[in-house]
């Protein structure tokens, strides 16, 4: 199965908030590497995907409450 990148726009603004949600996406199944590019006015989330889908990526942010929407 081919890796599929998926990305998001959100409010992880900086390392404290990037360090609240890496347990959870460093532990869950189906991630195989992600990255916050906080630099960028977007905050941009992705997330290499091995079987997690946008959905599930969106309920980790927003359980730590913070936002993610799905870039086009």
């Amino acid at each position: 199965m081919k890796n599929k990148e998926l990305k998001f726009k959100t409010n992880l603004d900086c390392g404290g908030c990037v360090s609240k949600v890496q347990a959870d996406f460093d532990n869950a199944k189906g991630i195989c590497h992600w990255n916050v590019d906080t630099n960028n006015s977007d905050k941009i989330l992705t997330v290499s995907s091995k079987g997690i889908t946008e959905d599930e990526v969106i309920k980790i942010v927003q359980s730590k409450g913070f936002k993610a929407e799905i870039m086009d």
